[in-house]
């Protein structure tokens, strides 16, 4: 609801040179040239009503993960949580002098815990490196080897299977759209662009991007206190674009949100709090909507629709499907759906009384849903599902992420913050103790956590899983296809509602729902 998305690797990768720069939200300005730049192998399935297409896709590895050096030569230009003022007195200076460096296939995996898993990726939280310790990472979907894949989704849904058995309270396996360039911002000031993982913004405005559009963030930038690896801080500058969260999660908590900016498109600076508001300011202030609008199945009262053991819905002790469906009507955005697929079966959220009976995200669900639990409507301020559906219409990017929270501790997902009472609805985000996700503890605790995404595909709705193609009115007396021995026309939910003519197709799909339960699709 609340998300502080401050920091998601904050250690130091230490070489024979110095210190590699690994803090967060940074966006990098000229292609190292020491090394080479490996693209991580990624899977994409393309789907329509005939079927998938595999493409083989790849993910760069965000360039703040990356070493920051002089240009041409093994010197950095930030060690620890300070920028080399020799080199990079103010931000354009420090731009023409300083490049960041490629990433080859050993560094993925032995020093930022990234490997392939099938036809996607295995995320490690804590990595032993060579040289010191990497916390989490995060990476984006390439189309080409010098642009990401953009994801335009009115009417389309996209789908992928997670493994997050072994994420402990206090994790984030956050998978989800951020409305970035899709050259990474390459320009005359940066030159290292998408491949070198360039260019990212998000909902909340970050301000610990050591590089914006090419220029450093030299300015005003204070290391963070509360960083117990002593390698993050902020800057002046924040980076703003709109942001929908696909998937937020460990194995106890999960929530998707939308986060709409109506008066932007792509990647907007703000400087200061003043502009980009603030977790301890008027967060308000910010031209995209901080706190989004929420679907938290433990905030919204069904504490048993997800989480670890059988007693569960989605059982989180074994791999899922994950299905985001975008809905509109006349070009605009009208309702975001999320269903899982577990062991061949369809899982929807239930109905949710304090989101006005609504099981999916829409306007009327985030007005009931705000007005409930008390809290400010800056979705609809900052322009609602409209917003957001534009965004998505526009082109959106993809990110892969593991993270840990030094700001809040990751309450506003699965515990509660501390400003808030347990016993009000809406306060209780999940069963976790809010100490639990405090990172000077929880890496030492579980650094071996991890998390794995395989099976990613894209498409019309309906097309991804062979499920049905998304909520369906009551059904009227009407036809329905012919029965087979089985049942079940067609011997398949989706072979059933493949034969549904378009005159009665809503009722047709109840009534293949009905006669296909239990039917392997």
């Amino acid at each position: 609801h609340k998300r502080c998305f401050v920091c998601l690797s904050c250690s130091m990768m230490m070489r024979s040179v110095g210190t590699a720069s690994l803090v967060s939200f940074a966006a990098g300005q000229q292609a190292g040239t020491l090394g080479p730049n490996y693209l991580m192998p990624m899977g994409l399935g393309e789907c329509t009503s005939s079927g998938c297409t595999d493409q083989q896709k790849s993910l760069a590895l965000d360039s703040n993960w990356r070493w920051n050096h002089k240009v041409g030569q093994p010197d950095n230009c930030y060690t620890g949580s300070a920028w080399d003022t020799t080199v990079c007195p103010d931000g354009e200076t420090c731009a023409k002098n300083c490049a960041v460096g490629g990433v080859d296939q050993q560094t993925w995996e032995g020093t930022y815990g990234v490997k392939q898993s099938g036809n996607g990726v295995k995320l490690d939280f804590v990595t032993q490196g060579p040289y010191s310790k990497n916390v989490g990472s995060r990476s984006y979907l390439m189309d080409s080897t010098s642009q990401y894949k953009l994801f335009k989704m009115l009417n389309k849904e996209i789908a992928f299977d997670v493994d997050v058995s072994n994420m402990p309270c206090g994790l984030n396996s956050a998978i989800y759209f951020s409305e970035m360039d899709q050259t990474g911002d390459a320009s005359a000031t940066n030159k290292a662009g998408a491949a070198y993982g360039t260019g990212y913004c998000d909902g909340q405005c970050a301000r610990d991007i050591k590089w914006v559009k090419g220029k450093a963030n030299v300015e005003g930038w204070a290391p963070n206190p509360d960083d117990p690896y002593d390698n993050s801080g902020t800057g002046e500058m924040g980076a703003c674009c709109a942001e929908m969260d696909l998937w937020e999660a460990n194995k106890v908590a999960t929530a998707f949100t939308p986060h709409p900016a109506k008066s932007i498109e792509g990647l907007h600076i703000c400087h200061g709090d003043k502009e980009c508001g603030g977790q301890d300011s008027d967060r308000y202030i910010a031209p995209t909507d901080r706190d989004g609008c929420d679907i938290n199945a433990y905030r919204l009262g069904e504490t048993s629709f997800y989480g670890p053991g059988s007693e569960f819905q989605v059982d989180t002790t074994k791999p899922f499907t994950v299905v985001t469906r975008f809905h509109a009507a006349g070009g605009e955005l009208t309702e975001i759906e999320q269903l899982y697929v577990q062991d061949g079966k369809e899982i929807h959220h239930p109905s949710y009384s304090l989101g006005d009976g609504h099981n999916d995200e829409s306007d009327d669900f985030c007005n009931a849903q705000k007005t409930a639990f008390g809290d400010r409507n800056s979705f609809a301020e900052k322009g609602g599902m409209k917003a957001m559906g534009a965004a998505l219409d526009r082109g959106m990017v993809l990110v892969v992420s593991l993270w840990d929270d030094i700001a809040v501790s990751m309450n506003w997902l699965d515990s509660y913050m501390e400003d808030c009472d347990p016993s009000v609805p809406g306060c209780k985000r999940g069963p976790c103790d809010p100490a639990d996700g405090k990172p000077e503890t929880l890496r030492e605790a579980h650094p071996d956590s991890s998390y794995v995404m395989t099976n990613l595909k894209w498409g019309d709705i309906g097309t991804t899983t062979g499920g049905s193609p998304g909520p369906v009115p009551s059904p009227s007396p009407s036809p329905s296809p012919s029965p087979s021995p089985s049942g079940c026309p067609g011997g398949s939910l989706s072979a059933c509602i493949d034969m549904c003519p378009s005159s009665v197709f809503a009722a047709c799909v109840q009534s293949c729902s009905e006669r296909c339960t239990g039917v392997m699709v």
